[in-house]
């Protein structure tokens, strides 16, 4: 997967309170912005993404490039909903972040949420387009809300003027009962991120007779669903891992209960070293006697050299 630096611009404006999306504008812009971030730093860890607002007082950079999603958290977290959008000065504070990034190989990636009126001109918006595409940045547009044809004609130029080698793409997504983070997610930005996008996921199921399992079992078309197809193939995959650790350690368990038996000594070995009597077994009453003798023979002699040393 692309090793890329992203800045996400989101909509704070006055229009983003607006409900036509559930469960507002603002709330399905969050939800879509942290999509955007798992499926990037998912797709490579060493990718890494930044959070910045486009309204309010004015642009304002919430997050740096980072690769920790509760930076992403709190950034929207204070995010607070007001003024007019600004949305050529965003982008151009966007790609200044993205000039800036600690690691020079990757690629550059805006992608810039709008759901109210751009007041910049058609001739100022493809100007800084042009500009966008020479620094080699790519701009994915997602605008949603009820948009005006004057809005939707500027960021059709916008978009026809920035699209380069590395692909920029124009998303309209119009109000309706969908969450806009599954429109993102079935999108060409997500396409190829992980497996996240439509295509990836549809090929995915497709290769669940494979390895997947049957997803007839659960009533489930992987062509009308590839999204979920997906899911469930990769929890069946991990839920195999899971047994096959479990039957390895168990397996590796009872090797080390099962002790081979140990052979038992010689005859000798297992007799005691004195028998009822006291007296070491294997050694006869006469050699026993001898023995005691000879102790006191010794002890005899002893006691005569004492008695020559005392005269």
């Amino acid at each position: 997967m692309p090793l890329e630096a992203t800045m996400i611009v989101v909509d704070n404006s006055e229009s983003s309170r607006n409900g036509d999306y559930v469960p507002s504008r603002w709330e399905a812009q969050t939800d879509a912005a942290n999509l955007i971030f798992h499926s990037k730093t998912q797709s490579n860890p060493e990718s890494a993404v930044g959070l910045m607002s486009s309204a309010g007082s004015g642009p304002q950079v919430l997050t740096t490039l980072t690769t920790n999603p509760g930076q992403i958290l709190d950034g929207l977290h204070r995010t607070k909903v007001g003024g007019a959008s600004h949305l050529a000065t965003g982008v151009q504070i966007a790609s200044l972040a993205l000039k800036h990034r600690q690691n020079k190989s990757q690629r550059q990636r805006i992608i810039l949420f709008t759901c109210s009126p751009i007041p910049d001109s058609t001739s100022s918006l493809t100007k800084l387009a042009k500009k966008m595409k020479k620094n080699n940045t790519s701009i994915d547009i997602v605008a949603f809300g009820d948009l005006s044809e004057d809005t939707v004609a500027k960021l059709t130029a916008f978009n026809d003027a920035v699209k380069g080698g590395e692909g920029s793409t124009l998303l309209t997504i119009p109000p309706g009962p969908n969450l806009l983070s599954d429109a993102v997610v079935s999108s060409a930005i997500l396409a190829g991120e992980g497996g996240m996008g439509q295509a990836a996921a549809a090929a995915a199921a497709r290769e669940g007779g494979a390895g997947g399992g049957d997803f007839d079992e659960f009533g489930i078309d992987p062509s009308v669903d590839p999204e979920l197809a997906l899911a469930l193939r990769m929890s069946l995959e991990e839920d195999r891992a899971r047994q096959e650790r479990e039957r390895k350690a168990t397996e590796e368990a009872e090797g080390k209960t099962a002790l081979e038996s140990v052979p038992e000594g010689q005859e000798g070995e297992s007799k005691p070293l004195l028998d009822g009597e006291g007296k070491p077994t294997g050694e006869s009453s006469e050699d026993a006697e001898a023995s005691g003798s000879g102790s006191a023979t010794k002890k005899e002699d002893k006691k005569g050299d004492e008695d020559k040393m005392e005269e």
